[in-house]
């Protein structure tokens, strides 16, 4: 503490100013990221939140006596809490997923209770369900359900329940697969549907069109020019073929009904024949009233007789006839237009300069038939496929190349920790070097006189070491210089002191010895 004060007071002003504020600076960076390291780091609990489902999340909150952030449709609170509150309000319901679900038919009592009624709550509460597992998927952020059912009667039994689902993703819009595994969804937890009965439109895609109506134009094209591209980069090489497919597909849906009559392919189905015969007997001579009567006076030879025969044959031929429906639905391919560009190849030259050229047209001809039987080419309906050998150009990358932290290496480490560790050590460190440090040097330097002026004692004629102390000497008034240990360290043995002063003072030292081995009369 006397080195301390001793050294403070041989300071000047503008040292003493330089230390009193870099010790102030270094006070107040320390309370400083002490503030920011006792600051609560806010993480996200929810985002995304309809207006109503978010202030019942506010209202808990604030009820809990948890301090949150509000910014934009997101709730953030303290990270330490934030798992422990997902847990609690996921406890009370919130937030409400889908809306109420069977709990709604707890309500529901046996008096006053219509069968209308209980339908609309039966049906009210088989969306919610849906709706809730709907959510369960981690892309989708919203979602709604819509059940049309017909009220049961016996005179309509062909009507069929049919339902369409709204869904909103977090990001991007619902693929295909997905939307089929909605329908089937669906349309499993409600008797009689079948998945094209269902209908699931995206809030940013609209209506995604099911397996029925054929893949989607992009899909397809787009599985298309892969088939393409392994074939090319199979004789090309990597990277020197680019294929692009377009596809234009139908749409709209064509039923044909078609009857052919063919007279020349008559076919008998059935033949019917029939035989009469007929006799009849006349009398002979004139017709009188004895004649007419059966004991008359006619004559025996006087009769005549007549007999006829018929015969009639019916054959039934039926006309051969053929009838064809034909029914075409959308997604069949109406035009597709393929380009293909091949990259040339590096020919050396006799000089043994390389250059390039095109490929063969022999080798492009093999190629185009290659192309055209793998993406089934049909002319007739007016496909196009172009394929050109031209030079590649070079494109230079963009950016820098992403490199791996060495962070996840060593575990989950804050980042803004790191950055006020790191802070505090570079403030203390450059205080301790640049300030410090050498104002404290300066002033221990300054409070210890000179070698000569140290060693130099008055009264040895003119300046001179003799070894000898006159009478009447007085020790000149220096000041106190502890040799002691530094920063708590063990003062330093008298020997070793001794022996580091002759090595710091090496002339000083010799003349002090030379007085003290010469003879006193060779000094007189």
């Amino acid at each position: 503490m006397q080195n301390l004060l001793s050294t403070w007071s041989a300071l000047e002003m503008r040292r003493k100013i330089i230390v009193l504020g870099a010790t102030l600076a270094m006070f107040l960076a320390i309370l400083g990221l002490a503030r920011m390291a006792g600051t609560a780091r806010m993480d996200l609990l929810y985002a995304g939140l309809e207006p109503g489902t978010a202030g019942e999340i506010v209202a808990a909150l604030e009820q809990r006596g948890v301090a949150h952030e509000v910014r934009g449709d997101s709730i953030w609170v303290d990270s330490a809490q934030r798992d422990g509150l997902r847990m609690a309000l996921a406890a009370e319901g919130l937030p409400a997923a889908g809306g109420a679900g069977y709990e709604l038919l707890d309500s529901l009592s046996g008096f006053g209770t219509t069968s209308q009624m209980f339908d609309a709550a039966y049906w009210r509460a088989k969306e919610g369900e849906l709706a809730r597992t709907i959510l369960a998927v981690p892309e989708v952020k919203a979602a709604r359900v819509h059940i049309s059912q017909a009220p049961d009667s016996p005179f309509r039994r062909d009507e069929k329940p049919t339902a369409s689902v709204t869904v909103t993703t977090s990001g991007g819009s619902l693929s295909e697969a997905q939307a089929d595994a909605l329908r089937h969804l669906v349309a499993s937890a409600v008797a009689g549907m079948r998945p094209g009965d269902v209908q699931v439109i995206d809030a940013v895609g609209g209506l995604i069109a099911g397996p029925e109506a054929g893949a989607g134009a992009q899909d397809r094209a787009e599985e298309i020019r892969r088939n393409v591209q392994r074939l090319l980069e199979a004789r090309v090489g990597a990277g020197k073929a680019v294929v692009e497919v377009s596809l234009e597909l139908i749409t709209d849906s064509e039923q044909i009904t078609e009857r052919k009559f063919d007279p020349q392919g008559r076919v008998p189905i059935s033949s019917e024949t029939s035989e009469r015969s007929e006799s009849a007997t006349q009398p002979g001579g004139d017709v009188t009233v004895a004649s007419n009567l059966p004991e008359g006076d006619a004559g025996p030879g006087g009769d005549g007789k007549s007999q006829s025969s018929e015969t009639t044959e019916r054959v039934n031929y039926e006309v051969s006839e053929t009838q064809r429906e034909l029914l075409r639905g959308p997604g069949g391919i109406r035009r597709m237009t393929v380009a293909v560009l091949v990259d040339g190849q590096t020919v050396t030259g006799q000089d043994g300069a390389s250059g390039w050229q095109p490929r063969s047209e022999e080798e492009l001809a093999v190629l185009r038939e290659l192309v055209a039987s793998a993406v089934g080419l049909d002319e007739a309906r007016g496909d196009v496929l172009v394929l050109k050998s031209l030079e590649f150009q070079s494109v230079a990358a963009l950016g820098t190349e992403a490199q791996s932290s060495l962070l996840p290496a060593f575990g989950p480490v804050n980042p803004m920790a790191v950055i006020q560790i790191a802070a505090l050590a570079l403030v203390a460190l450059i205080l301790g070097l640049f300030v410090i440090r050498p104002v404290l040097k300066s002033g221990r330097a300054a409070a210890l006189p000179p070698p000569g002026e140290m060693l130099a004692l008055p009264g040895a004629g003119q300046g001179a070491l003799t070894g000898e102390i006159d009478d009447g000497f007085q020790l000149p008034d220096l000041p106190a210089v502890d040799f002691g240990g530094l920063d708590g360290q063990p003062p330093e043995d008298p020997a070793t002191r001794l022996r580091r002063l002759i090595e710091e003072r090496q002339a000083e030292s010799l003349e002090i010895l030379r007085g003290w081995l010469e003879p006193e009369e060779e000094r007189a």
